[in-house]
């Protein structure tokens, strides 16, 4: 996929007759494949969400909304930081990372993100601004996403040199 990634965008760059070198090249090739393992965390944590939803519906729980939250999260995180390892931040030669450590990071990184701030937006959205709970999860994303790639970038996978 990485090889795809950077053929695409070296023939883009051709279109536009600009030269992009090979860092440049790197880093856009990281931001997309970030994107493709967004894209099916997005979906997967919205979709579990609303099974959480769905299976507390009868229970009238006014925080419903947050154990969707937090079931997704846990879930997700792990599917996200699995995809993350192996496609977008892949280790170079003479790098290292401890998988745990790099896990734990993911965790906390994700835990502002998803949880807290992703909590506090839901309770603006649903009961300030009063946007359906289904809707809300998706409205987050607009804030979440960015803020998770340059966090993952520069703090969760940053290599250790041996």
């Amino acid at each position: 996929m990485n090889v795809l990634a950077k053929t695409i965008i070296r023939n883009i760059g051709k279109l536009l007759k600009k030269d992009i070198n090979v860092r440049t090249l790197e880093n856009i090739t990281q931001f997309i494949l970030f994107g493709i393992v967004g894209v099916s965390n997005t979906v997967i944590s919205y979709l579990i969400n609303i099974f959480v939803l769905f299976l507390l519906r009868s229970y009238s729980l006014p925080w419903d909304y947050i154990a969707g939250n937090i079931v997704a999260f846990l879930l997700s995180v792990l599917w996200s930081f699995y995809w993350n390892n192996r496609l977008v931040f892949v280790q170079k030669e003479g790098q290292s990372r401890s998988l745990w450590k790099a896990l734990l990071k993911a965790y906390a990184a994700y835990g502002f993100t998803g949880i807290l701030l992703n909590n506090i937006l839901s309770w603006l959205w649903i009961t300030v601004f009063h946007i359906s709970k289904y809707v809300a999860p998706l409205i987050n994303l607009i804030i979440s996403v960015p803020l998770n790639f340059v966090i993952n970038k520069v703090w969760t996978f940053k290599e250790e040199k041996k």
